[in-house]
């Protein structure tokens, strides 16, 4: 058992973990080693099933329950077309936390939240705070711009208070978090707790290839950019020379590799050309994005597989927060929990003695 709680905040009330910290749900990454390994160490770990597929989802949660009886959650994709039947299985388990990249329907939050299940969606501006905990969500996750992965440009300073001003549920502060001071700062501003991706994947626990965690710990702190060409969408990655190539590319050249991945993305989801088309039309609905960026969004789960499970340093995108250039060890979830909590209670004690 890891350190006893010594922190206790809305989100370790609403969850039922003994540390505000969460491990983000990173695509390829956070399978059921790395979340069972977080919850057995007292914090919230989040499943990423968007790169898995009905089956491998059900598999990877049972898998989880037989590592660990602590809470642990799915991030899902609201847009997704078996949206519904994922949030079944979650129910069917008895899984804590429903976790979601964008903005759930109403009625699935109602469902979800009818069955006992916390839902928490990512937001990246105080409007959607509103919306999303108008239509009954329990908390919300944002992440600033200096985070991985998918991103925007407001720093985690900014759009952390402009969120806790705009709703009066728990926010959880993501975007550039990897030690106890930070997650001192995050509960000084209000937040509930923090959320860390890139510091996760850095871990012993973390299924990621040795090779691969060795070049993350090579980069400085000017290691990562923020692109659009992988998938249309501004998404933080570690500058490559692949990468680099990427940015330099003209679009008819990137064309026949964009299509030959979003045959492999069929192949691997099996999902069919119906479903693909129907999943197209909601990120037309919901995100705004073209074709051209539809087509392109098939990249991104090929390549990060490249990389994050297959090992491939050159052929393989890599997702980064910028974090990325002040890490410097690969800890266990256990290790790292313990140290960064009990650096947040040593550094808010002692803010509190500067009080007169």
């Amino acid at each position: 058992m890891s350190t006893e709680q010594l922190l206790r905040t809305p989100l370790t009330d609403l969850v039922g973990v003994r540390h505000p910290v969460v491990q983000t749900g990173m695509g390829w990454v956070a399978g059921p080693r790395l979340v069972s390994a977080t919850a057995n160490a007292g914090g919230l770990g989040i499943l990423a099933s968007a790169t898995m597929t009905y089956e491998e989802l059900e598999k990877a949660i049972v898998e989880v329950k037989s590592r660990t009886d602590q809470p642990f959650g799915v991030n899902l994709r609201a847009d997704a077309a078996d949206a519904p039947a994922r949030c079944e299985l979650l129910i069917k388990h008895g899984v804590k936390v429903a976790s979601f990249a964008l903005a759930p329907k109403p009625e699935l939050i109602a469902k979800l939240k009818e069955n006992d299940i916390v839902v928490i969606p990512s937001v990246g501006l105080p409007k959607h705070a509103k919306k999303v905990a108008s239509w009954g969500a329990d908390a919300v996750m944002i992440q600033g711009g200096e985070g991985g992965g998918h991103t925007g440009a407001t720093p985690t300073t900014l759009l952390l208070p402009s969120v806790l001003d705009a709703v009066d549920i728990p926010v959880i502060a993501a975007g550039g978090f990897f030690d106890g001071r930070g997650l001192a700062a995050a509960l000084s501003y209000g937040a509930a707790g923090i959320g860390m991706g890139t510091r996760f994947l850095l871990t012993a626990d973390s299924a990621v290839p040795q090779a691969v965690k060795e070049l993350y710990l090579g980069y400085g702190l000017d290691g990562t950019v923020v692109t659009a060409k992988v998938d249309g969408m501004p998404h933080r990655m570690l500058r490559t020379p692949f990468v680099e190539e990427i940015e330099e590319t003209s679009a008819v050249r990137r064309l026949a590799p964009t299509v030959k991945r979003t045959l492999e993305f069929k192949k691997m989801s099996g999902m069919s050309w119906m479903q693909l088309a129907k999943d197209g039309r909601e990120m037309k609905k919901n995100q705004g994005r073209t074709l051209a960026q539809m087509t392109l969004a098939a990249n991104t789960p090929m390549m990060l597989k490249a990389g994050l499970v297959e090992g491939d340093t050159n052929a393989g995108v890599l997702a980064s927060g910028q974090v990325v250039g002040i890490l410097d060890d690969l800890p266990t979830c256990e290790q790292l929990v313990d140290r960064v909590v009990t650096q947040a209670a040593a550094e808010l004690a002692r803010a509190h003695s500067y009080l007169v």
